[in-house]
């Protein structure tokens, strides 16, 4: 860092120390012309380069403390008013000034931006909780309804709401993730079975089989959170597989690692770099309109945050298997 500062300040001085060796030079030319002997200039020259140095080692003291202070700045930019170094010419004033308004603008501008975040948090959940009531309200109705094809129909469509309405609530409360943890030691066996509780009349009316294997391990996370990861998950498997097989286990190369299987329309190679992209749906995406590209995102946001790892491989026409690694112990939350 000094290094950096030293040769910095020779490149901006540059110029001057030119000047002053052209001037010494100068100097001796001038005394050399006239005969005037050794001793005056050794002693004058002595003078003029202690002096130099003195006011050299002041100069780059003072170019050392404003680049340490301007660089403790940038690792803290909260409060720029009152920390930036004294300006030493009317150049650097009006730099400070430019500084200090777009300082100034830009916390107007976070203020305002955070407020708006805040109302629209605030509303969307407002929405998730009245949106309820009538889903509530269905399903009474439902209820009340003779079985046949249009109830399994109405049904299913509800469930789709809801999980629409639940994929909404938590891609608002992501921001707020690290104050909604609770990280304990959980049994994916236990959130595995209710998870595919939830969809089992999906796996019914769509006639996919499921492979359940022994999966009884326990990881530290958090049991809401790695819940909705694995409705995701387990979601698109079922969407996008017309029939055949879902598969989860264990990795037998990885104790930790859980594995869900489909046998579905695969992702096509060129895609899978970008699946958790926010947004991005591919090939099979634009196949399936209603597709939104939050769900993978999510997903591995929230995984991030829980030091989980989750990776997809597939094939078209041979389908997709999604694993999701437990194994890191040290939860760093972001």
């Amino acid at each position: 860092m000094q290094g950096n500062i030293f040769i910095s300040y020779l490149k901006e001085r540059f110029k001057i120390i030119i000047a002053f060796v052209t001037f010494i030079v100068i100097f001796f030319i001038v005394y050399s012309l006239y005969h005037i002997s050794f001793e005056p200039i050794l002693y004058s020259s002595i003078l003029i380069v202690t002096l130099t140095m003195i006011f050299s080692i002041y100069d780059f003291y003072k170019y050392y403390t404003n680049n340490i202070k301007v660089k403790g700045i940038l690792r803290d930019i909260q409060y720029v008013e009152d920390s930036l170094p004294e300006s030493r010419c009317l150049l650097e004033q009006y730099y400070q000034e430019i500084i200090k308004n777009l300082y100034e603008r830009n916390k107007r501008i976070e203020g305002t931006s955070n407020n708006n975040i805040s109302e629209m948090i605030e509303y969307y959940t407002m929405w998730v909780h009245q949106i309820k009531t009538p889903i509530a309200a269905l399903h009474m109705i439902l209820q009340s309804m003779e079985l046949g094809k249009e109830k399994r129909a109405i049904s299913q469509e509800l469930f789709k709401i809801e999980q629409y309405v639940e994929m909404a609530l938590y891609f608002v409360r992501m921001g707020t993730m690290s104050s909604d943890l609770r990280l304990e030691s959980y049994s994916i066996k236990s959130i595995v079975n209710d998870v595919i509780k939830k969809y089992s009349t999906i796996f019914i009316n769509k006639k996919i089989k499921l492979n359940l294997e022994d999966i009884d391990i326990e990881v530290i996370t958090d049991e809401k959170w790695i819940s909705f990861v694995l409705e995701q998950v387990i979601s698109n498997a079922l969407k996008y597989t017309k029939k055949g097989t879902i598969s989860i286990y264990m990795d037998s190369k990885s104790k930790e690692t859980l594995v869900i299987e489909d046998t579905g329309i695969g992702i096509a190679k060129e895609d899978i770099p970008r699946v958790f992209e926010r947004g991005f749906t591919g090939y099979n995406g634009r196949m399936d309109r209603k597709s939104t590209g939050i769900g993978l995102y999510l997903c591995k946001k929230i995984l991030d945050n829980l030091s989980h790892k989750i990776t997809i491989d597939s094939e078209i026409g041979k389908g997709t298997t999604v694993a999701i690694d437990f194994s890191r112990k040290n939860i760093e939350i972001l």
